[in-house]
């Protein structure tokens, strides 16, 4: 067998190895068993958010064991379809089974990128915020495209996408928008987005086709569970009500019912005004802030300052985690990790995991070519 071929084989190996290792396989496989008759037990639902909570654990679980089977059979397959396709001198069935192994180890080096989401609250929802920089309507422009590019990823990946705030510029584009992102490790893929983003190209606002340099910042952190307690007292903060703002029209509220709470001591401010209640607003402003301070704890136990120092520092230069020029000629960079993509269409309709993985291996100490 042909030595490429070889080191393919040899990686997707070392990632089942991985695979296996952290689900702990055996004490996985007897928690489903658990879980699944945990599922069908008739008072289950007596407890809706315990109901909940099983059938999402089993969902996980149920999907990491299958991709694991799913990674070793087509593995297997795939090392028959060669040896008979050598045996029998069949350069096409060979080379169909070896593209069939490339996919395999794509996959497989996802999943082992997966493996690091194992932070207290990487398996959480969570809530992403886009700001525009200074710049007017070109900031608030790119603004908009990092928010449709964020959930266009979601929505990709399956995850359920909800607007909780978005606040539209004067001439185009948002001057800010919070969404709430529903799905298994929602925040552990996305956290490493937190930062400055850079935009180059021809400004589509400058008469005179001139290049424009544009800045926003992306915020993001999780949604807390109900076990975690994080108090808050009124008297820590500051409850603002105004007028929702949006695109225009009859969903344009014309009571005061949207709400912000702006934290003192840290100067974290969160805002909600999806709802045309008052009181709802004011529920899910709390949430959102009660999320902040929590990832805030969470970053200062993991030592990582990136989402801090992003919402710190001004949206400008020295301070982007990533680029994406246009024009002159088509590149985004993580200034963090080297990764490149030539295809700046592709990352802005949604195509982010390359980032957010070596992102996510970075962040642990790990190469993201071999295993230590």
């Amino acid at each position: 067998m042909r030595a490429d071929v070889l080191k393919i084989v040899d990686e997707i190996k070392q990632a089942l190895s991985l695979l296996r290792r952290h689900l702990d396989w055996d004490t996985a496989q007897r928690r489903l068993d658990a879980l699944n008759a945990r599922s069908e037990s008739g008072d289950l639902w007596n407890d809706p958010e315990e109901a909940q909570n099983v059938m999402r654990e089993r969902q996980a679980l149920e999907a990491a064991i299958s991709s694991v089977h799913a990674i070793e059979t087509g593995l297997s397959d795939n090392l028959e379809l060669i040896e008979l396709g050598e045996a029998e001198g069949d350069a096409e069935v060979v080379a169909e089974a070896v593209a069939a192994l490339e996919a395999l180890k794509v996959t497989a080096a996802r999943m082992r990128v997966e493996t690091l989401l194992s932070g207290e609250a990487d398996s959480n929802d969570c809530y992403l915020e886009v700001h525009s920089g200074a710049g007017g309507t070109e900031s608030q422009d790119w603004a908009q495209m990092l928010f449709r590019m964020y959930t266009r990823w979601a929505e990709r990946r399956g995850f359920k996408v909800e607007t909780i705030e978005y606040s539209a510029g004067e001439e185009a584009g948002i001057k800010g928008a919070t969404v709430l992102i529903k799905g298994h490790n929602a925040y552990g893929w996305l956290k490493t987005e937190s930062g400055v983003h850079r935009l180059v190209r021809i400004s589509p606002y400058d008469s005179q086709a001139r290049r424009h340099t544009s800045f926003s910042s992306v915020w993001v952190y999780p949604v807390i569970d109900d076990t975690i307690d994080i108090d808050v007292n009124e008297s820590d903060v500051r409850i603002d009500t105004y007028r929702a703002s949006g695109a225009g029209g009859q969903h344009v509220n014309t009571t005061d019912s949207a709400v912000r709470i702006t934290h003192i001591a840290t100067g974290i401010v969160v805002q909600c005004q999806n709802e045309r209640s008052q009181h709802k607003n004011k529920a899910q402003a709390w949430d959102m802030l009660r999320a902040r301070l929590y990832e805030l704890e969470l970053q200062k136990r993991e030592e990582v300052a990136n989402a801090e120092a992003a919402s710190k520092t001004d949206i400008g230069w020295g301070h982007q985690i990533r680029s994406y020029v246009l024009q002159p000629y088509q590149l985004v960079k993580d200034l963090r990790t080297q990764v490149e993509s030539t295809a700046p269409s592709d990352v802005l309709d949604g195509a982010l995991d390359p980032f957010m993985e070596a992102s996510l291996a970075q962040r642990v100490g790990m190469d993201t070519e071999a295993e230590s």
